[in-house]
């Protein structure tokens, strides 16, 4: 088999220097004689490197002073349940906007902890498009406003920031996490689960402001309570100590390279030759509108089932991993997170032309 290349949508593709600086280490870290899995989380070691970890990440997003950084479990599924929670207070009621399956999903899992009014700002037509982003005139009755600004299933993007006043604003960025700079400042809470663009599996990212925090309701577990967490460091029990490791080797890896400029427009020119291919395709077709196209998960088809599942099993075996399409929509996905260098998708291109010449 030739090069393999992972378009897996998570557990995703890592940075192989991350990995290969892991697997050199892995049986003696710092010397230790000791794995980085084996040594007491609250060690002396271990807490060097979370207090690096955050300062790293603090670097590199340009986060303020006034967020604190909780490194957690559960996922993202866990913050669907934790925002709401820790959020839901004065006013009793959040305000979901509904892109597609997982901003869809975060609002159900919601309404078990209070009051929720779910707008649809996506319009699945002939093109998949976002129809609206302002909300300034009717935020302010809400505790806050989530969103969801990449989803996965559909490879459908936002990337202007919805206008909600000074609303509190809350964003799953699960799948875009890193993927550019952004203001911070503009939100009220990002979250993220690790699998994507920061790590393994297993660790979840929330970037919160100061005084969101302390206010849950008194029935909240403490596992999702964000001032229980922030207190104790995110360590209330054991923390997944490895993937947090490899989010703190990643931090260092995308500074390293240049920081997230440059992550950025490696990201714009691998997703533009995709779409650029496929575009000039007579064979695949994507059905996102083009300023909506996501830049991590680029969907296509061909129009036939049994040919997308052809195009799925020998890509596979051509060692082009993972382009199955979600069981939603079925058809392919590309997911080309910050570590997918562009000669993967030159390597898809390369594998696509083939197939449609052999399938036209």
């Amino acid at each position: 088999m030739s090069q393999v290349f992972n378009f897996s949508a998570g557990p995703a593709m890592i940075f192989p220097e991350v990995l290969h600086k892991a697997q050199s280490e892995l049986t003696n870290w710092l010397d230790q004689g000791v794995s980085v899995m084996e040594v007491s989380h609250r060690g002396k070691y271990f807490m060097e490197l979370i207090t690096q970890a955050e300062k790293d990440l603090r670097n590199i997003y340009h986060i303020p002073d006034n967020y604190r950084v909780l490194f957690l479990q559960g996922g993202a599924r866990g913050q669907f349940a934790a925002i709401p929670m820790n959020l839901i207070g004065k006013k009793g009621k959040a305000l979901y906007l509904n892109s597609g399956h997982w901003s869809a999903t975060a609002a159900k899992e919601a309404r078990n902890f209070g009051e929720i009014d779910e707008i649809t700002i996506v319009e699945n037509g002939d093109k998949t498009r976002i129809t609206q982003l302002d909300f300034s005139d009717i935020a302010e009755k809400y505790d806050y406003v989530h969103y969801c600004p990449n989803e996965t299933i559909s490879g459908v993007e936002i990337f202007d920031i919805p206008k909600v006043g000074d609303a509190v604003l809350v964003a799953d960025m699960s799948s875009n996490i890193l993927s550019r700079q952004i203001d911070i400042s503009k939100f009220g809470v990002i979250y993220a689960g690790a699998q994507k663009n920061l790590g393994p599996a297993g660790i979840t990212l929330v970037i919160i402001r100061d005084d969101l925090i302390g206010h849950a309701r008194k029935d909240t577990p403490s596992i999702w309570n964000y001032a229980v967490q922030r207190d104790a460091d995110s360590m209330i029990n054991t923390p997944p100590t490895f993937a947090w490791y490899l989010c703190s080797l990643v931090f260092k890896h995308i500074q390293s390279i240049g920081g997230l400029d440059i992550i950025a427009k490696r990201n714009t020119l691998k997703a533009q030759t995709l779409y650029n291919y496929i575009d000039s395709s007579k064979l695949y077709r994507n059905v996102v509108a083009k300023e909506n196209r996501s830049t991590m998960n680029v969907t296509f088809i061909t129009g036939n089932a049994e040919l997308d599942a052809k195009f799925v099993a020998e890509s596979t075996a051509a060692g082009l991993q993972a382009l199955k399409g979600h069981k939603v929509l079925g058809g392919m996905r590309a997911s080309i997170y910050n570590a997918m260098p562009l000669e993967g998708v030159e390597a898809l291109i390369k594998f696509m032309k083939k197939f449609e010449a052999e399938n036209s």
